[in-house]
This record gives structure tokens, C-alpha cells and sequence, in this order.
């Protein structure tokens, strides 16, 4: 994988930058869309590619692992042949739904012995093995094995697991480092900054993430509840000492204005489930705010679904259309929102792009903030 840095904003951290990887081109800052079975809700992966238009897409581990398991995926010739997607994919290690599962795991220095969702069976997880499945599932980006830290979460507890998440990194990058690429191309490892809320935690934490001179980081443990001045003044504290040559990825955020803020602070990558899960429940995000459109107010308007003009799926899909949809709960309601939503996720981060190129990105960002929040 190679990155290269395009431009950094005069006004802010904000980025605009190109990786590189077999799979193809990703032009950031970017928003991924979650396919965390292999697959994005209520979307066909012609249409993530082609209507929403996503440079790269996600995978869980856990629960790839479980279901189909990764026999079946190696038969298949890895997980872009099993589900049709010829562009990059990053897989989660697993460690959020470990941090999920907080009733039926327990965790130890050599790793993480859970009990499936699906049929309660055990499992354990080490370093090690989060590696080699992600190897065997094929991502071209691969995320080491870490303990996400809830929130809240004390001090000690926060710094002894931020600890025991850089020692599974350290094997993490034996285990990557020591194995072959799988089907023919070159995956790439990223390590995770952690350290919960606390400043000196998460500067010890950058500081060590950025020492290990992997291709690209990430930063996890954040958007678990905690208030959002936190998760920016963790966010800021962290991007001030990561390798401004080397994507930095914000997992699981997250709302609009989540990301913009966060494109500020110097963050590339954005996934976070909000988009697909919120449209099944008919919330709809749009450039001129949020839409509840089961609300009554829609059923007779027949507008696009985005009034600012811009049609993120067919122009013929119109809120009094799309409201009728999701109240008869027809599955095509759940599919049109999904799409539009997540176009609308990439279009806002090609935008932004766009205007830190153009050198007013600061000015585009606070405009764009105070309409994406409100209630329409």
C-alpha cells in the first residue's frame, strides 16, 4: 500500500490525500461502508459500487469467522471473489464485538475466549489468530488485534489495557510480518491507538502506535458513548503525533458531523454503520439536515429526497414515495434509504475533499455543520 499526502489544509488539519493498493485507488478523506458479514444491509454490491459509489468497503472478522467460516471463504479464493467486490476491503480484527460481548468473554494475556452469538459454541482469539483469519479472509488492510475499553472507564483499567493492546500488537506484526500475502496480493497491517478518554493515555499510545512504522494507523475506543468535545480532544491529541506521511483511520464514526469535525483534526478514514442502520428506521441524512420520513409531513411532499438538488439515488424516488415505502414496510423502502444515505456519506467526504483543494475547506465545514445537525 503506498499513500501519498496531496494537500494539508492552511485553516485546519484537514487532509486530502490518494492510497494506493492492488484493489484499486482511494482517494481520501473517505467514508467506508460496513459490510460486516460480507455483505452492506439492503444494498447489492453493484449498487455500492456503482450508486454510491464507495472506493472500499469492510469486513468483520468475528463475524466472518463464524459465518460462512473461513473454509468457505479460501475455497472461494478469498472474500472479493466470494461476494463480487473487485475494489479495496479492510476487515476489523475483531475486538469491538469482543468489547460487545462483555457477558460471554473473558479476556487474558494470551487472548480472548468468547462464546458465539450464533450457537454459543467457544472460541478463542489471540493476536495471532485474528491475524492469520484476516490473512485467509483476504483484506487488502488488516487491523491488529486490540481490547476497545468501554465507556466509562477508570483510569487504571483504561491504562492497563492500552498496555496489553500494544504487547498483542507487537505479535500482531510478528505473526503479520512472518506470513505471505494470501491470494497474490499485498495486504497491509494497521495498528490501533487506544488509552480511553485520557489525554497522557493516548499520547502514550500514538506514540507508540507511530514507533511500530506500519503503512497506515488507526484510532480506536472512540465513539463508544463518550461525549463528542471528548472524542475530538482525543482525536486532536492523537493526530498531533502520528506520521503526518501515513493514513490515519477514525473507526466506527460515525454522524456528519462527526466526520467533518473530524476531517479537521487530520483524520483520512471514516466506517461507522449509522448510515444503513438508521435508513431501515426511515432517517434519512441530506445536505440540508436529518429527515424523519415516517413523519406525516412527508406523505403528500413530492420532492427529491435531498432538497438541496442533489440526487443521491433516482430523482424518481420522492419523500411521499420513499415515506409510503417504509410505513408498508416493503424492503425496497430499506434499500433506497440505505443507498442514499451512504452516497450521501461519500458525497460529504468528496466534498470535502474537494474544498481542501480548493483552500476554503474551513469555511465550507462550519456552513455545512450547522445544517447537517438539524431536524428538518
Amino acid at each position: 500500500m503506498q499513500f501519498e499526502l496531496i494537500t494539508t489544509d492552511s485553516e485546519s488539519g484537514a487532509r486530502a490525500g490518494r492510497i494506493e493498493t492492488d484493489h484499486g485507488v482511494i482517494e481520501t478523506p473517505i467514508f467506508m461502508p460496513v459490510g460486516t458479514a460480507g455483505a452492506v444491509k439492503a444494498v447489492h454490491i453493484h449498487e455500492v459500487a456503482d450508486e454510491v459509489n464507495a472506493d472500499i468497503i469492510l469486513g468483520n472478522t468475528y463475524h466472518l469467522y463464524l459465518r460462512p467460516g473461513i473454509d468457505i471463504i479460501g475455497k472461494a479464493g478469498g472474500l472479493h471473489k466470494f461476494n463480487g467486490w473487485d475494489r479495496p476491503i479492510l476487515t476489523d480484527s475483531g475486538g469491538y464485538q469482543v468489547y460487545s460481548l462483555a457477558e460471554s468473554r473473558k479476556i487474558t494475556e494470551s487472548g480472548v475466549s468468547f462464546r458465539s452469538h450464533v450457537d454459543g459454541a467457544k472460541h478463542f482469539f489471540t493476536p495471532e489468530r485474528a491475524i492469520d483469519i484476516q490473512r485467509h479472509i483476504g483484506a487488502d488492510i488488516i487491523m491488529a488485534f486490540d481490547e476497545c475499553t468501554p465507556y466509562p472507564c477508570e483510569y487504571d483499567y483504561a491504562e492497563k489495557s492500552m498496555h496489553m493492546t500494544h504487547r498483542w500488537l507487537k505479535r500482531c506484526c510478528e505473526r503479520f510480518d512472518n506470513t505471505p500475502d494470501k491470494y497474490g496480493y499485498k495486504q497491509t497491517l494497521f495498528p490501533i491507538v487506544q488509552g480511553s478518554v485520557y489525554p497522557d493515555l493516548r499520547k502514550k499510545s500514538a506514540e507508540f502506535i507511530a514507533s511500530t512504522n506500519r503503512e497506515g494507523n488507526a484510532i480506536g475506543g472512540l465513539s463508544v458513548g463518550e461525549p463528542h468535545e471528548d472524542m475530538y480532544g482525543m482525536t486532536e491529541v492523537v493526530c498531533e503525533i502520528l506520521p503526518v506521511d501515513k493514513p490515519r483511520y477514525l473507526m466506527g464514526v460515525g454522524t456528519p458531523v462527526n466526520i467533518l469535525e473530524n476531517i479537521a483534526l487530520g483524520i483520512d478514514m471514516f466506517d461507522c454503520v449509522m448510515p444503513t442502520r438508521n435508513a431501515r428506521n426511515g432517517m434519512l441524512f441530506t445536505s440540508e439536515g436529518i429527515v424523519n420520513i415516517r413523519n406525516a409531513k412527508w406523505q403528500d411532499c413530492f420532492d427529491p429526497i435531498d432538497q438541496n438538488g442533489t440526487a443521491f439515488v433516482d430523482k424518481a424516488y420522492t419523500k411521499a414515495y420513499l415515506r409510503h415505502l417504509i410505513i408498508s414496510k416493503e424492503m425496497v423502502g430499506a434499500q433506497i434509504a440505505s443507498i442514499h444515505n451512504l452516497a450521501f456519506y461519500l458525497w460529504l467526504t468528496r466534498e470535502a475533499r474537494k474544498h481542501i483543494l480548493a483552500g476554503d475547506f474551513v469555511t465550507w465545514k462550519n456552513a455545512m455543520v450547522r445544517k447537517l445537525d438539524r431536524r428538518l
